[in-house]
Order: C-alpha cells, then structure tokens, then sequence
C-alpha cells in the first residue's frame, strides 16, 4: 500500500495522565526531544486547560517545535477548554485543535445525560468555534468518544460527522476508548465511516488495549482507511495501555508498508520510557521484552541457531538489529558496544540496573575492553559494583554508629573538610539526611526501597542493598545504590553514592 502512515503520538497526553506520578516539564522535554527524533508526525502535547503546569508544558513544546511537526492540545466541547487550548500551541508552526465528546447511546444516556440532538449540536458547534480561532494555518481534530460502542447507532454517527466536517473538521478520529468485542466489528465499523466521509478527509483511530488487541485493531483499520494512528510509547495509558506505537510500526513493517520512523530507536526507547514511567517492561512483551528473543527449547534452539544470521529468523519475527536490539542468543562486549549491551548483560545475570547506571558506567567497561577485547561477563560485573555501589567523589564517609535510639553518630570528609556531627531522625536515613542538612548539605529523597541481595550475587555474604530516588536541583531523579552486611550502613552507602551522583551531572 503506498499511502503512508502518519503516526500520532499521545505519550505525553493519555499515557501521562495514567502514571501514578505524571511528568514535570523537564522530563516532558526530554521525551519530546525522543518523540521528533524517533520521528512521529504529530505529539498530542496534553490537555492545556486541565491545570497551569499542563497549560505551561504544552506551551514550551509547541514553542520549541520543528516547522513539520503537528502539536495538538486536547479540549472538550467547551469554549473556554478550546479557547485556552488554542492560546497553548497556537505558537507552533502546524498547530491542531483536538476536541471531542461521547456519542454512544450509552454515554450519551448515562454519562451525558443529552439526547443524540444535543450532542451533535455541541459537537458541531465546538468544532466551528475552533475552526474560527485556528483560522487558515491550523487544523481541528474531532473524536467521537467511545466510538467502539456505537454499533446501534452508526448511521446518527456517520450524519453527524458529514456536518462537522462542513463545519471545519479535516481530521476524524474513530477511538476504541474501551475495547469489548472482536478487532473485526470495529475495523468494519471504521472501514463504513471512511467510505461515507469525503476523501480528503483524514481518517484517525485511537484503541486502547482492554482484550489485548488494540494493536491489532490499528493495524487493521489502517488498511481499512485509517491514516492517522495514534499510538502511545511502550503502550502506556489508562486501565490495560493504549495502543503499542513500537509494535504497530514492525506490524506494518512487515507488511510492506514504509514506516517513517526510526525504527532502530525502539528498543532503547522503550527502556529509556519504562525507567522515566517507572513501569517495567513484562519479561514476555513483543519485541522488547527480556524475553521475546530467547529461546529454551530444544527444537526452537536448533532452528534459531541455524538461522541466527539470516534477516528472516526460525523463531524470530524480525531480526534483533531493526529495533536497535542485540541478538539474546550471544551478547559479547567488545569497545565498540555501547550502554544498552552493557545493559542487557547486567540484567540477564540478574543483577539490578537502570539504563542511566549503564550510561554512566560504560566509559568504563569501554575502556578495560579497549585493553584486553571482549569482556567476559564477570569483569563487567566486577566492574557494575565497583562503580555503581562506590560513587567516587567530593563526600567520603568515614563512619556511622548508632548513639542512642534516633540519634547516629556521623563522620565524614567533603572535599578535604572533616565532619562529626549527630543526627537525629526515626531511623538511620532520617539521622543521617539530618546531619548532612546540619552541615549544610540538605538532601530531597523521594523515595527508598531496601532488598536482600544474594552473597553470590554481591561477591561476599548475603547483604543488604538500598535503592535510593533523590531529586537534584534541576528536577531531576538520581538513583543511587549502596550495600552492606549491615542495613543501616546500606542506607547510608546509598546516601554518599548519591551525594556524589548530583555533583557529576
């Protein structure tokens, strides 16, 4: 099929808003940054008039965006939401108006409480209203909610949209807002809107993933007419995700149809997105997950290993390398490797690690492999707890002993300064966060988590590890680890290791 898919990313509107802790503005640059670089066509840049700092935020993105780049702000059928969306990204070159509203005869009964009339005279309204303020340079979307749940209506639908096209809409977009039945009834039901709405008319559809196949109902209804796609990084999004954008591009990759996206960016995409998320990646999801390229059985390894270095695997649906991926079935280190191998053999070893920790360790492992060539496993392990859990730097600590129940005894060097203070707090964190602000070293932790780590893993005796989540002075979360026989040390360790952290950024 020649017609080119135009991908419409919503990562950082409907899959931000389901994280339990939404990015700040800083982390919402960075992904945008990946997002233009990764090359969608269009970011959804979030929902202007849903708070200050979302108004602010899409403001910043739309500012800072290339000339060929579509940024939408989501409004609803309300003129001060479209008022204050268009005021957001009106800034940017290819600005797009999003607005929507339900017309499923239940939501319409139940959660509008309108009748069909209603809500197609709202619907049309809105969309002249925006189509005034957006004028000749920019374009409006319109959604029809719950789309997926319109069977019985389709027709009121259908004659709705024909009237909110006249009224300035070129873009439709036809959501599977909660996903209940087959991926065929809903690419049929898309397939009847696009035959029915002039051609030049951009046909969009957004599935969320409640059965597991929203994926499959993207795929589907572009080949039914859907042009724009929108989809969300590592399928991210309220209840079971949103559509997966890594896996709809190789679907369609695979089926012939050229993909304008980096595709070798996905795989360190995707670890990048779930550290920033904090939501893992499962061990068996499509392309990405630890284990979609291995093989333990028998009869697969036998095929795997015959073709491991044609394009087309046995048991593979891509080669590794098209996603940026290396090939689960032999990882080697070499100085030409890069942080997401070093990544990939920490973890596979089963020891902890976060994509930053193997950036910031990899000049590291780089170099011992320039001396010696490939590096077996154990030294880049030698090496992961030589750096990640001995921060050098300014602090030293020199010592930690408990006094008195919440008052610990602290020494330690800044630079060649010497500390003895007593800090006092419910516990060991608390102590020592207290006498480092005494000193004048005030610290923000967000969080920590302490685990038992295995003396086979950790080269002595069973330990204690401590992960540590500061916050540094831009906004921005270190992590920072320590251990020790001992848990209150652990702490502490985690503390100084992180200390050192902010001070190299």
């Amino acid at each position: 099929m020649s017609r080119q898919p135009f991908f419409y990313d919503i990562t950082l509107r409907d899959g931000n808003q389901s994280l339990k802790k939404p990015w700040n503005l800083q982390e919402k640059e960075f992904i945008f940054k990946k997002l233009i670089d990764f090359g969608v066509q269009a970011v959804e840049a979030g929902f202007p008039a849903a708070s200050e700092m979302d108004f602010e935020a899409c403001r910043r993105l739309a500012e800072t965006a290339p000339e060929n780049l579509v940024i939408s702000g989501l409004a609803r059928c309300v003129e001060s939401d479209i008022k204050t969306a268009v005021e957001a990204i009106n800034i940017c070159s290819k600005p797009r108006l999003h607005t929507f509203i339900a017309m499923s005869p239940f939501n319409m009964k139940y959660v509008l409480n309108k009748s069909p009339e209603e809500v197609r005279k709202t619907a049309i309204e809105a969309v002249s209203f925006a189509k005034s303020l957006m004028g000749s340079r920019g374009e409006v979307q319109f959604s029809v909610e719950h789309f997926g749940d319109c069977m019985e209506n389709l027709d009121f639908v259908t004659d709705t949209l024909k009237e909110v096209v006249k009224a300035g809409a070129c873009v439709i977009n036809l959501p599977n807002t909660v996903e209940r039945t087959r991926v065929k009834t809903f690419v049929d039901m898309v397939e009847k809107v696009y035959n029915a709405l002039p051609k030049d008319i951009m046909i969009a559809v957004h599935c969320h993933n409640d059965l597991g196949m929203a994926t499959a109902a993207t795929v589907e209804s572009y080949f039914a007419g859907a042009t724009q796609l929108e989809c969300c990084l590592n399928g991210i999004g309220e209840r079971a995700g949103n559509t997966n954008m890594y896996e709809v591009a190789i679907a369609l990759h695979n089926s012939g149809v050229e993909v304008p996206l980096k595709l070798s960016d996905i795989y360190e995409l995707a670890l990048t997105i779930s550290d920033m998320a904090k939501i893992r990646i499962p061990d068996l999801a499509p392309l990405v997950g630890s284990e979609a390229l291995a093989h333990r059985s028998g009869i697969h390894q036998d095929g795997a290993i015959k073709t491991k270095d044609m394009e087309k695997g046995a048991y593979r649906p891509i080669h590794p390398t098209l996603i940026g991926r290396k090939d689960d079935e032999k990882l080697g280190f070499t100085s030409q490797s890069g942080k997401t191998a070093i990544f990939e053999i920490i973890k596979d070893a089963g020891y902890p690690i976060t994509i930053q920790e193997a950036v910031r360790i990899s000049p590291v492992v780089k170099e011992a492999a320039e001396k010696i060539g490939e590096l077996p496993t154990r030294n880049i392990i030698d090496i992961y707890f030589n750096e990640v859990f001995n921060v050098k730097g300014d602090f030293r600590l020199v010592s930690f002993e408990k006094l008195t129940d919440g008052v610990f005894n602290l020494k330690f060097f800044h630079k060649d300064k010497c500390y003895d203070i007593d800090g006092h707090g419910n516990g060991p964190v608390d102590a020592c966060l207290d006498a480092l602000k005494q000193a004048g070293f005030e610290q923000k932790l967000l969080d920590y988590e302490q685990f038992a780590l295995d003396g086979e893993l950790s080269g002595s005796g069973a330990v204690a590890m401590t992960v540590m989540h500061f916050e540094d002075k831009n906004g921005k979360t270190i992590i920072s680890r320590g251990k020790d026989e001992s848990t209150a040390k652990a702490n502490v360790k985690a503390i100084f290791n992180g200390l050192n952290l902010m001070r190299q950024q």
